[in-house]
Formats: C-alpha cells, structure tokens, sequence
C-alpha cells in the first residue's frame, strides 16, 4: 500500500485566507466610518442676483487687437442681456463656459450699434466701454453665433434696448428745454412784477411829496 504524500499548506493561499478573513471582519463590523475633511456649502455670488435675464445665448467672442491689427479670440460661452431690477439699465454680460471667467461687460447705451460683419452673416460688430479686465476700456468686439437666426436676434434685441434709451433721452430733453422756458417765463414776469411795483412806490412817494408841499405849515 502506497503511502499518501503529506498535504502541504501554501504560503500564499495561507495569506489569501487572512486577508479574506480580515476584510470579511471589517465588512461585519458596521461602524461608521467618519470623513476626513468636513466640506461645508459656501453660497457662491456671481453679481447677477438683482438682475433679470432678457436673452441668454451660445456664442464665441473675438476681441479686435490694435496693437496686431487682427481678430483675437476672447472666449466661446453664454452671452446674456440683463436688466437691473431698480436702475432698469441693461447689462452685457458674457463668461466663457468651462471657466467662467468673464470676457464682456458692459452697460448697453443709447449710442451702442450693432453693425454685420462683412465676413459672416452669423456674427456682427460693435464698440464698447468694457470692464471686463477690471478696468474701463474702449473695445471693438464681434460675436459670431450658431446660426443666422439667433445673429439676427441678438442685434435686433440690442438695438431695440439702444433705441428705447434714445427715446427716452430726447423726450426727457424736451421736457428740461420745456422746464428751462417756463422757468424763463417766470422769471419774467417777476422781474415784471417787481419793476411794476417800484414803478407804484415811487409814483405813490411822489404824490405825499407833492401833498406835503401843498399844505400850509402851521
């Protein structure tokens, strides 16, 4: 009768069994397991809180460069129009989508006229005083967008917003010039009045001069 050969336990097998052995302890445990590092919500601002959004569109910005005489490319990301819920002005905004990070800023102004671009009839051309860099800076900007349609939509929307403050303007210096003549009116006749008046005073002063002079002294 052969004899059996000695069973002989694997070292690694051994290692296999302990590690399995641990991991199934630690599964059984439940406790809980505390984070590390405490992420507490932080209320993010972006300074369009008391603003109304009138349009909010997908477009790439360029940046005309004086100094090369060329196009640069400012950033590609959402342009919005946004009106200030007191003031009423409208804002300019546009940040660049992945980073956020702002590339216009300005206010639309009565002056403000969007023209097409001679190369594109989905992008168009205006000047602005921007604030983009944190500092007020006269820029020639083009935007270009997806399409014809959403183009023509912006330029209409900011031209329409331009013309309104222009209307608005003339009217309110037709009502100062209207103001200023009647004020000039008024003037007027109280400098009228008042000649009028010393006029009756000296006149009256004249007559008791020439009452007292009529009559006898005792």
């Amino acid at each position: 009768m052969a004899d059996k050969e000695p069973v002989v336990e694997r070292p690694e097998a051994a290692a296999e069994e302990d590690a399995s052995a641990a991991a199934g302890e630690e599964e059984d445990t439940g406790a809980p397991v505390a984070p590390i590092v405490r992420l507490e919500e932080v209320a993010v601002t972006t300074g369009e809180e008391d603003e109304d959004v009138l349009l909010d569109m997908k477009a790439k910005l360029y940046r005309f460069d004086k100094d090369g005489n060329q196009w640069k490319e400012r950033g590609t990301g959402t342009v919005k129009l946004l009106k200030h819920k007191e003031s009423g002005k409208v804002r300019l905004v546009m940040r660049q989508a992945k980073t956020l990070k702002i590339c216009a800023n300005h206010i639309v102004i009565s002056t403000t006229k969007m023209q097409e671009h001679a190369g594109s009839d989905k992008s168009c051309v205006w000047h602005a005083a921007d604030f983009a860099d944190g500092e007020l800076k006269e820029e020639m900007f083009a935007i270009r967008f997806g399409s014809v349609e959403n183009c023509k939509k912006f330029k209409d929307f900011v031209e329409e917003i331009a013309e309104s403050l222009a209307k608005n303007k003339d009217e309110e210096s037709e009502e100062g010039s209207s103001t200023a003549g009647l004020m000039e009116k008024l003037t007027v006749s109280e400098s009228k009045s008042e000649e009028s008046a010393k006029a009756e005073s000296t006149e009256s002063v004249k007559e008791a001069e020439t009452k007292a002079e009529a009559t006898p002294s005792e």
